[in-house]
């Protein structure tokens, strides 16, 4: 099972998707939606829209 690189959180297979889609599709290190909105500085909610809004669009990184 993977876990975020920076606070070792057991990972969705969508986190594992925000991440690739967000910072780099070929990383092999990965963060959690907390760490990810930190990162960007936006709220949780945001990365969870933007997800929905990938979803939606049938982005394949993303269950």
């Amino acid at each position: 099972m993977e876990r975020c690189r920076i606070c070792q959180k057991p990972l969705a297979q969508n986190e594992i998707g925000a991440t690739k889609k967000l910072i780099n599709r070929n990383t092999t290190e990965f963060l959690c939606v907390h760490c990810l909105a930190e990162k960007f500085g936006v709220t949780e909610e945001r990365i969870n829209e933007m997800i929905e809004t990938f979803k939606k669009n049938g982005c394949t990184l993303f269950v």
